[in-house]
C-alpha cells in the first residue's frame, strides 16, 4: 500500500479472477474456456486485416460489428452496444444505469464481480439467498431496488431460469433496469432478448468468450431499448471511445457469419457436459442440473478443496471457492472428451484412495 494512493482504492476489493497458469502439459478446467478453437473464418479474417491499417484507429462505434449482431438477433443496430469484453459492459451499466442511492440485487450466489462493481462505483447492494435446490426465485426482488441483475444461467451453478419467470419479474419491476446476464446462454437457455422490445427496462448483456471461443479477443455486447444503449455510449465515450480494435471488431462480426461452426461446437460442449453429468454422478457427486460449459458438484463424501489440491498435483485444474454455501463444490469446465478421460483417471484414483 502506498501513501500516494487515494482512501477511495485502499478500501477497494479487486475481483479475483480464475488462474491463468504459465505452466504447459495442464488440464485446465477452471475458466469456462471453449475447448474449441474459433471459426476458421475469423482467423481468415483476422489474418486478412493484419496490414498496415492497424496504424489508423478502428472504427469508434464499431458498426460492422453492431450489425452483425443486431441481424443475428433480429433487432436494430441502435439496441447494440459492443465492449471490451462483457465485463467492460457490466461496468458501464453499473455506473450508467444502475441507480446510486437504492440497493442493487442479485443472488447471494451468483458472478463475484457484481460486488466489486458495487464497491467500485459505490454503490449499495442487497443478495437475494437462491433456494436450497440454487435456484433464483423471483418472488425475492419485488423490494425497492436500483436495479437488478443475474446471470442466466447462473454462475457458478449453472442453473437456468424459464423466461417466463423473467418475464414474471419484469411484470412488476418496471420502475428500474434489470440486466440479464447470459454469458452461458448458447449452451442451453433462451435468450432473453427475444423480449427487448416489450420491456423498456430490460438489458440483456452476452459475450463472444465462451460460445464462440473468441475469450482472447475481449468482445461482449449487450442489447436493449435505445435509450438504455444511448446511456451506455455516454459512458463509454466518456471512458474510452477506442473500447474495441480493428482485429477484435472484425473478427467478432466473422464469429456471426459462421452458423454452422456455431452449432458444431456448441452441440459437442452440451454433448460432453451431459457425458460428464453422468460420469460424475456415477462416481457419487452431486451434480446440478447446467445448461452452462462447466458442472457444479460437490462429492458426498470428499472434501471439495482437498479434492481440488489432489487433481492440481496431478496436473488438473478445475475452481474451488471457498465462500460459505458453496465450499464444498468444485466448478468444472467442460473440455473435450480426452480432457474428460483425463479427470475421471484422476478421480478415479484420488476416490480410490483411503
Amino acid at each position: 500500500m502506498s501513501r500516494y494512493w487515494s482512501p477511495f482504492v485502499k478500501d477497494l476489493v479487486p475481483y479475483v479472477p480464475g488462474e491463468q497458469p504459465k505452466l504447459s502439459e495442464l488440464t485446465k478446467l477452471n475458466t469456462n474456456e471453449n475447448p474449441y478453437g474459433p471459426s476458421p473464418k475469423v482467423l481468415e479474417v483476422i489474418k486478412a486485416e493484419a496490414t498496415d491499417a492497424l496504424r489508423l484507429y478502428p472504427d469508434p462505434n464499431s458498426d460492422v460489428l453492431r450489425h452483425a449482431i443486431a441481424d443475428y438477433h433480429e433487432v436494430s443496430i441502435e439496441q447494440v452496444f459492443v465492449g471490451n469484453g462483457s465485463d467492460e459492459v457490466l461496468a458501464h451499466i453499473f455506473h450508467g444505469l444502475f441507480q446510486h442511492n437504492k440497493p442493487l440485487l442479485f443472488p447471494d450466489i451468483s458472478y463475484s464481480f457484481y460486488p466489486v462493481y458495487c464497491g467500485l462505483y459505490q454503490i449499495p447492494f442487497e443478495t437475494i439467498p437462491l433456494d436450497e435446490s440454487f435456484q433464483i426465485r423471483i418472488e425475492e426482488y419485488r423490494g425497492i431496488n436500483g436495479g437488478i441483475i443475474f446471470p442466466n444461467p447462473n454462475a457458478p451453478t449453472g442453473c437456468f431460469l424459464a423466461l417466463s419467470e423473467i418475464e414474471r419479474l419484469l411484470t412488476v419491476n418496471n420502475e428500474t433496469v434489470v440486466v440479464i446476464d447470459e454469458a452461458y446462454v448458447d449452451f442451453g437457455g433462451e435468450s432473453a432478448i427475444s423480449l427487448v422490445d416489450r420491456y423498456p427496462n430490460l438489458l440483456v448483456t452476452q459475450t463472444l468468450s465462451k460460445s464462440r471461443s473468441l475469450a482472447g479477443l475481449r468482445v461482449g455486447f449487450a442489447v436493449g431499448h435505445p435509450e438504455l444503449i444511448e446511456a451506455l455510449v455516454r459512458i463509454k465515450n466518456s471512458f474510452n471511445s477506442y473500447p474495441l480494435d480493428r482485429l477484435a471488431q472484425l473478427g467478432a462480426a466473422a464469429s456471426f457469419a459462421d452458423q454452422d461452426y456455431f452449432e458444431q461446437t456448441c452441440n459437442a460442449v452440451i454433448a460432453e457436459r451431459n457425458t460428464l453429468m453422468t460420469r460424475l454422478a456415477a462416481l457419487d457427486f452431486q451434480v446440478l442440473p447446467s445448461a452452462a460449459n462447466f458442472v457444479f458438484c460437490r462429492h458426498r463424501n470428499r472434501d471439495a478443496s482437498e479434492l481440488a489440491a489432489s487433481l492440481r498435483e496431478d496436473g488438473i485444474i478445475v475452481r474451488y471457492f471457498s465462500m460459505s454455501r458453496i465450499d464444498q463444490y468444485l466448478r468444472i469446465t467442460v473440455g473435450r472428451p480426452e480432457d474428460s478421460e483425463v479427470l475421471f483417471a484422476s478421480l478415479q484414483r484420488i476416490l480410490a484412495a483411503t
